[in-house]
């Protein structure tokens, strides 16, 4: 799906997941792909360039397998001059925790560049361990 570079796209796609996947994984999955989307939409709108059309491109897949569903998602934006980065940030800080929580609940997440911009995506294993593993390539 595609939603607005705007305030208002991350709560579309959060919606639209929801709606979606309420029947499809257990709700503490759903809880977290939400949260994730979240902040992965809202990192786009705050930090990147939007893709043409004022746009960020938003998608979600389920690959069953022999221990369970794996879900994956992606936020496909502009790109921006510098890549994403999980920022140090103390307890009074105001922001610069989006991507400890990507990390924190998702098993893994990490970035692909390509000529258009960048996508951002989380992967959650059946088993919900949270590895915090980084991939980045392009």
């Amino acid at each position: 799906m595609v939603v607005p570079h705007h305030a208002t796209g991350a709560r579309l796609a959060r919606h639209r997941l929801a709606d979606e996947l309420t029947d499809v994984v257990p709700p503490v999955l759903l809880a977290d792909l939400v949260a994730v989307l979240a902040e992965l939409v809202g990192n786009a709108v705050r930090h990147a360039d939007p893709l043409p059309g004022g746009v960020v491109r938003v998608a979600w897949r389920l690959r069953s397998g022999i221990d369970g569903q794996t879900v994956q998602l992606r936020v496909t934006d502009g790109g921006s001059a510098s890549g994403p980065l999980m920022r140090p940030s103390d307890p009074d800080s105001i922001d610069g925790r989006g991507l400890h929580i990507v990390a924190g609940l998702a098993s893994r997440w990490g970035v692909e560049r390509d000529g258009l911009g960048q996508s951002v995506w989380a992967e959650f294993e059946p088993t919900g361990s949270a590895r915090q593993d980084l991939v980045v390539a392009g």
